[in-house]
């Protein structure tokens, strides 16, 4: 029986495998299950959201949560309930948008310098090692003020300063590969080099790639919530969990006003804590040391 067990996960294909030892992660299906829930909730705000985000109605300013406004409203009558859901678009097309980018970023010059290394990976690195250097938050301030507040803006910046760790982490993993058989073998027999890199190398980084790419996204999306919360991150009155978090600001919002900053937070915590159970999971499951159990 175990033969026969043996032969048809072997029989398997890669993906069916990786999908097979994704869902013996406990918190990975608990982490996958409550982003579905967070992003569901976000796609389809149009439809669960009971007024319009950006309506006034100074009648029934800073209210508790009731029937009437399941999560109260805020200081000028704005319904907490909508302004979450919608806030949840922008918040997750920020972290994923961001994160996109300085994916890409990263990808790329990590995989330049690792596999053509001398003075192309010096030159890199150096230049890497210049940008870390850089106090992330206060140069995103600064440029936000020259450039403008808007959604693209605040994914652009935060893209463009994301992209460091990464490309260290690819760098490294690209130097250990360049080096094995199967890359030796094919530039024996002439393929070129960006061939080698695209075909042969980066499948190979993309396991221990994931992990970093959850933290960009996590950083992405906590990085607009700070940035937000500082008033240079989404303008008003477009919602986001971040410049939600901004009225938290105000002592007696802080004190009396529990309503109106505890849903963007518990949001970003849920999403934040689903994304990285996700990331362990996919690890696990797509790195090759754990092929054989």
């Amino acid at each position: 029986m175990q033969d026969i067990a043996s032969r048809t996960v072997q029989s398997q294909s890669p993906t069916a495998q990786a999908w097979r030892r994704f869902r013996r992660h406990p918190l990975a299906v608990a982490g996958l299950v409550m982003f579905a829930f967070v992003f569901l909730v976000s796609l389809f705000a149009p439809l669960i959201a009971r007024y319009d985000y950006a309506a006034l109605n100074l009648a029934d300013k800073f209210q508790p949560p009731s029937l009437a406004h399941f999560f109260g409203t805020d200081r000028v009558g704005r319904d907490i309930w909508s302004r979450t859901l919608y806030g949840g678009r922008v918040s997750l097309a920020v972290g994923f948008a961001a994160a996109t980018i300085s994916t890409i970023i990263g990808v790329i010059l990590g995989s330049i310098s690792g596999y053509y290394r001398g003075m192309t990976d010096h030159v890199i690195m150096r230049f890497t090692d210049v940008v870390m250097t850089f106090p992330r938050v206060v140069i995103i301030l600064t440029a936000a003020i020259y450039i403008g507040q808007s959604i693209a803006s605040v994914i652009f910046l935060i893209g463009i300063f994301s992209w460091p760790g990464i490309t260290r982490l690819v760098r490294g993993q690209v130097l250990s590969l360049r080096e094995q058989q199967f890359v030796l073998a094919s530039r024996a027999l002439g393929t070129h080099n960006r061939r080698i890199i695209i075909t042969h190398i980066l499948p190979n980084v993309v396991a221990p790639l994931l992990a970093s790419v959850t933290f960009a996204v996590n950083g992405a999306i906590l990085l607009e919530a700070g940035l937000s919360f500082l008033g240079v991150g989404i303008p008003l009155p477009t919602p986001s969990w971040g410049n939600m978090l901004e009225t938290a600001r105000s002592l007696d919002v802080l004190q009396d006003g529990l309503w109106i900053w505890a849903p963007p937070a518990v949001m970003i915590l849920l999403t934040v804590l689903s994304i990285n159970f996700i990331g362990d999971g996919l690890r696990d499951a797509i790195d090759p040391r754990h092929q054989q159990s």
